[in-house]
């Protein structure tokens, strides 16, 4: 029987306010589901700014293995080495180039923190832009010669004697020394052209450098050990804003600064290494997204299978959270003048 125009008339306002509550659940519900179903079927690249086989290359394939189990969508992780210019190279594309929806990230090297001053011509990116995932470790750089072919046995060596050490351009092996010779007075020559520690290691086994300047300290012992159980090099100088225990009585460099301005410079140098593995997204990736990540990383710290190869392989991981590394970059960025241009012409052509 056909209804009455006052029957039809009075389900109307019901209809339309069913409709309108779920347009607002949708409306409600929907952005966040999205963002939760975003990487579901999908991949994330991470590109590693450093060669194969170095203590960056291991810590970035170690945590690729397990870090998509904590991303909603479990999207795989597939590692891509982009090495060239010591992570510029790396730090330029993910600023101007890599997709600005999560989908890259990058574990950069430390040096790209204070590129800016060191390599001018070459940046292209932004650091304040980037977006900080968060940082897989700190570190403290270590000073080692190689016993079969170096005569160094003590620090005071370092100071008497010249230690060629292999140096990757732009990169702590090679730009601490520099600067450890402009601050300190060491006698370092420096040999570039290797693309990571791995092959600065091959070069001092091969005897064509004598040493190092500066590793990790985690990354040494991780890669070879052997070389530390079987004596085959001398621990000269450890780098760091503060002394690592595990390596004893072994003096700083920041023991041997004759001046408050010096010091200024090496700790703004040190202050990296706060921040040893820094994990970035391009700008203007969703904020979502990058707390999505950042809740990811940070839950390797209880993730009992990653934990157990990074002990079985290793690898140190003390994660340090993303608010934490924007403190870092912040404080770098607000770094004054008159230290900025003392730490630049350290690096200066001579």
């Amino acid at each position: 029987m056909p209804k009455s125009t006052l029957e039809r008339v009075s389900t109307r306002p019901i209809l339309f306010a069913i409709a309108a509550l779920v347009t607002a659940i949708l409306a409600a519900v929907s952005p966040s589901s999205a963002q939760q179903d975003f990487y579901a079927g999908k991949s994330i690249t991470l590109i590693v700014g450093a060669g194969v086989g170095g203590g960056y290359d291991l810590q970035a394939r170690t945590a690729a293995r397990h870090v998509g189990k904590h991303i909603p969508g479990n999207p795989t992780v597939v590692v891509q080495n982009m090495p060239a210019a010591g992570s510029i190279a790396a730090a330029n594309f993910m600023f101007s180039t890599a997709p600005k929806d999560g989908t890259t990230i990058a574990l950069i090297q430390r040096g790209m923190l204070l590129a800016k001053l060191t390599n001018p011509g070459g940046v292209r990116f932004d650091l304040e832009k980037f977006g900080w995932v968060g940082s897989l470790n700190s570190e403290t750089a270590v000073t080692l010669s190689w016993n079969a072919t170096s005569p160094h046995r003590t620090t005071k060596d370092l100071f008497e004697k010249e230690l060629i050490v292999g140096g990757i351009v732009n990169v702590d092996p090679e730009t601490t020394p520099r600067l450890y010779n402009a601050l300190i007075g060491t006698k370092f020559k420096i040999v570039t052209g290797y693309n990571s520690t791995a092959q600065v290691a091959l070069a001092i086994e091969r005897g064509e450098v004598q040493g190092i300047a500066d590793w990790s300290w985690s990354s040494f012992k991780a890669v070879r050990p052997d070389w530390i159980r079987d004596k085959k090099v001398t621990m000269l100088l450890q780098g760091a804003l503060h002394s690592d225990p595990e390596l004893g009585s072994l003096p700083n460099a920041l023991d041997f600064i004759k001046n408050p301005s010096d010091r200024q410079v090496l700790e703004l140098h040190f202050t990296q290494k706060t921040a040893a593995r820094p994990i970035v997204v391009p700008p203007d990736v969703p904020a979502e997204r990058l707390a999505m990540l950042r809740k990811a990383f940070a839950a390797l710290g209880q993730d009992k299978e990653f934990l157990a190869e990074a002990a079985k392989s290793k690898v140190q991981f003390n994660f340090v959270p993303g608010p934490e590394v924007d403190k870092v970059v912040a404080l770098i960025a607000a770094t004054p003048p008159e230290i900025a241009k003392r730490y630049a012409k350290a690096f200066a052509p001579q």
